[in-house]
């Protein structure tokens, strides 16, 4: 797949695609590391050293895993493309639910860009509540709890309310930077963002296990992280061709049909969406806890059991409660996006059918029989890149093996959305090399 750069970059088109990601991408990471007005620098950096050995620096990482480091460091960019991914997973649960958002997938190109403008209008509503709980949290000292330091320079309800408004714009560059990689650069733009704040973080992380572990123990990880990643891509690339045949028609006096092609199932249906599903859900106790419980006095009984057991990414519970959530939000969300019926319709419409089925109900039941089986390994495979980390760092020291505690999330993302990249890159090759043969 590698060898579809060199060609790439010598097509005068593609090269300025290309061009035009990267340098998007290098303007996200400078607002990633530009801080927002009113937040003390240095102070949160030091607090983050404080706090990141300690028993809860894995709910620090899991929120600032996509931002790639700007949400804990109150950066412009703090609260990312987040609110995006949020809103279109929303509307999309909205056209199962709601006639109007069904109605309007089926108009097609214009009913799409509607459903895009409204996903716009709820992200950024999420945005500003986000950027409120963030700066609510750091100005009582609960975003970084341990931090002895005040993280923002001004507490007065004029300075917070400047430090949303900036996260908020900054949340609509983001998403504005993403829709323009999309249109006009090569990949999906939202994921290519989520991509480059993990690989910013790996030559820190890389530089934290060899400073404290020493070079062997770097080599062993980079080993282990390897052979993840050559597991990943065996299981991403692997998918259930179900074939399918299309009658021959004629219409006019020309015949179509007569072909054969399939109907690639893959066995990770989902996708990273669970693996972001499950880790929300497991923040928003400890998110609350952290709202309500008072700056003095001890925390009440039901605190005590999140900070004991919804906190500790090592905890067995934890473990097992993340295990159990990225499963079940798997068939979840592969049932909300891939009906059936909607697709045994679709080739009864154009004259397809699958051997030894009948086309209607009879094809509906057979994808639905082979797409549960299909789910159950790829939901496991999910489950357990995700959490293997978190099994690990049972047996490791704090420090810097609690930086890999959401590795698995980071190796699934990276790794995902390297080879969607590779395949677009790859089929506008493949599209310039026939229009030149054609010619």
């Amino acid at each position: 797949m590698l060898s579809a750069f060199v060609p790439a970059v010598r097509t005068p088109e593609l090269r300025r695609k290309i061009g035009f990601t990267l340098g998007l991408l290098a303007l996200y990471r400078l607002g990633a590391a530009l801080p927002s007005p009113g937040v003390d620098l240095t102070s949160v950096r030091s607090c983050i050293g404080l706090v990141s050995g300690g028993e809860s620096a894995g709910i620090y990482q899991l929120i600032d895993l996509f931002s790639g480091g700007a949400m804990l460091q109150l950066s412009v960019f703090a609260v990312g493309i987040m609110p995006f991914i949020t809103a279109g997973i929303i509307t999309q649960l909205l056209a199962v639910v709601i006639p109007r958002f069904e109605d309007l997938r089926k108009e097609g190109q214009s009913g799409q860009a509607r459903i895009t403008q409204y996903t716009r209008y709820l992200a950024m509503a999420l945005a500003v509540l986000q950027a409120t709980t963030l700066v609510a949290l750091a100005a009582r000292g609960q975003l970084l709890r341990g931090c002895p330091h005040d993280i923002l320079a001004d507490t007065s309800l004029f300075g917070m309310i400047i430090i949303v408004l900036v996260m908020t714009a900054g949340a609509a560059l983001v998403m504005w930077f993403g829709e323009l990689i999309t249109e006009r650069g090569i990949g999906n733009g939202m994921s290519l963002l989520i991509f480059t704040g993990i690989a910013a973080r790996i030559p820190s992380q890389g530089r934290s296990i060899l400073d404290s572990k020493g070079a062997l123990i770097l080599a062993l990880v980079g080993a282990a992280i390897l052979l993840l990643i050559v597991a990943v891509i065996f299981v991403e690339q692997g998918q259930r061709r179900i074939p399918v045949q299309y009658a021959k028609r004629v219409v006019g006096r020309k015949m179509y049909g007569g072909s054969s092609t399939y109907l690639p199932l893959k066995v990770n249906q989902a996708g990273v969406i669970p693996v972001i599903f499950a880790s929300s859900l497991l923040y928003l106790p400890n998110l609350l806890a952290q709202l309500t419980q008072k700056s003095t006095g001890n925390p009440a009984k039901w605190q005590e059991l999140i900070q004991k057991y919804l906190v500790n990414p090592s905890n067995p519970v934890y473990v097992a409660i993340y295990f159990a959530l990225i499963v079940f939000f798997t068939y979840f969300y592969v049932a909300i996006t891939f009906n059936p019926e909607e697709r045994a319709d679709e080739m009864k419409k154009f004259g397809g059918f699958i051997p030894g089925y009948r086309p209607g109900k009879p094809t509906a039941d057979y994808l639905n029989y082979v797409l549960s089986r299909i789910t159950l390994p790829g939901s496991l495979y999910i489950g357990a890149v995700a959490v293997l980390p978190n099994v690990l760092l049972r047996f490791g020291s704090g420090g810097p093996a609690q930086n890999l505690a959401f590795g698995g999330t980071s190796v699934l993302i990276v790794v995902s959305v390297a080879l969607d990249t590779v395949k677009q890159l790859e089929s506008q090759l493949m599209n310039r090399n026939y229009a030149g043969f054609l010619r």
